[in-house]
């Protein structure tokens, strides 16, 4: 029975995953070249030690029944509860004086692997609640579930993980069957949070979005400053070309133009250096990775796998989004790494779970999908 189980293993999927996370070290290799700061030196050991980490974590998970999971919901969400507690209580403070982090012989970010810990209590709090989506009980008891973990987040602060959550919820209603009266309620309610919101965020927040908004304005050239690194990701993007100008070639990158070049603006080092070809390669293959989470959404065995992989996917999808565009100028700052490839290590393992989370679904899958 288990090695059949096995048999439906996604070895595409796994062959990809780490044809990416493989890339992701070249390319932090070649953004933190000659850097002589220990935090920089040290991004390519850790991001391959968290790598090692995540591959234990994935399996772990993949063997796991995924029900399993879902059964110990309470204690899963109480854990998340607990940790993202933790980092008021004993939090390291980084760069923007975000506290984001506590130690556990390790560095790790609570809200990152939070990401993986909701889409599973959110799941299957819908999938015991697949056939009442027409209840606005249902809908607020969904948002209630996510919203104290999502108010923690807020206040470290953290924007962009906090609109992640945001979106994995509303992926997950959708996918349960969110009806059509709900929206316009939904709706409301954000545009009447909207000044709560706005006044709770960080003054270094608020000025991304408002340097977004007006950057074609040239109205107030005291925010120049502020917007240096997204010029210089379009001029690094631009200068690639089709082809590149080869590994560890890129001028913005190896003369330090481009700034955070290893984490929020790795996409840019890619287009430098390998070109348009390059960057649409780095799409493609996470595209094929959604493709094939989302195809264990429809091989699922019941309303919970099913939800499971849409969570996966839609984290993985929407972080990929955000990330390119603001590279691109497209999409303000947010500090989004992209997926597998940026430098960072709870993110990586985060994802590298939500994969064992996807590979515990489709080895399960329906016997006759």
């Amino acid at each position: 029975m288990r090695s059949s189980i096995w048999r439906n293993f996604d070895y595409s999927l796994f062959i990809v995953t780490y044809a990416l996370i493989f890339f992701g070290v070249m390319m932090i290799a070649s953004a933190t070249n000659g850097a002589i700061a220990p935090e920089l030196i040290s991004r390519v050991p850790n991001q391959i030690q968290y790598a090692i980490i995540g591959t234990f974590v994935m399996f772990l998970l993949t063997f796991i029944d995924y029900r399993i999971l879902g059964a110990m919901h309470l204690w899963i969400y109480g854990s998340l509860i607990g940790m993202l507690v933790m980092v008021f209580l004993f939090g390291q403070v980084g760069d923007g004086g975000a506290r984001r982090w506590i130690n556990v012989g390790i560095l790790i970010q609570p809200s990152e692997l939070g990401k993986v810990l909701i889409i599973i209590t959110l799941a299957y709090f819908l999938s015991r609640r697949y056939e009442q989506m027409d209840k606005i009980s249902t809908i607020i008891g969904s948002l209630l579930h996510v919203a104290i973990p999502i108010a923690l987040i807020f206040l470290q602060p953290d924007l962009g993980t906090t609109i992640v959550y945001i979106v994995l919820w509303a992926t997950l209603i959708w996918a349960a069957g969110l009806r059509i009266k709900h929206i316009g309620l939904f709706f409301l309610l954000f545009t009447l949070l909207l000044p709560v919101i706005w006044g709770g965020m960080a003054s270094y927040q608020r000025e991304r979005i408002t340097n977004f908004i007006t950057a074609e304005s040239g109205e107030q050239e005291e925010r120049i400053g502020s917007r240096y690194n997204i010029r210089q990701a379009r001029i690094s993007i631009g200068s690639g070309g089709l082809l590149g100008k080869g590994y560890m070639n890129g001028t913005q990158t190896q003369y330090r133009f481009l700034r955070v070049r290893h984490t929020d603006f790795i996409f840019s080092v890619v287009a430098e250096e390998f070109g348009m070809v390059g960057g649409l390669a780095v799409m493609a293959g996470i595209g094929f990775v959604i493709v094939r989470i989302l195809h264990g959404a429809r091989v699922a065995s019941d309303p919970l796998g099913s939800m499971i992989c849409y969570g996966v996917a839609s984290m993985i999808f929407f972080q990929t989004v955000v990330s390119i565009g603001m590279n691109l100028g497209l999409l303000p700052i947010t500090g989004l790494t992209l997926p597998f490839i940026s430098s960072g290590g709870t993110s990586l393992l985060s994802t590298m779970a939500g994969i064992g989370l996807a590979q515990s679904v489709i080895i399960r899958q329906r016997r006759f999908a």
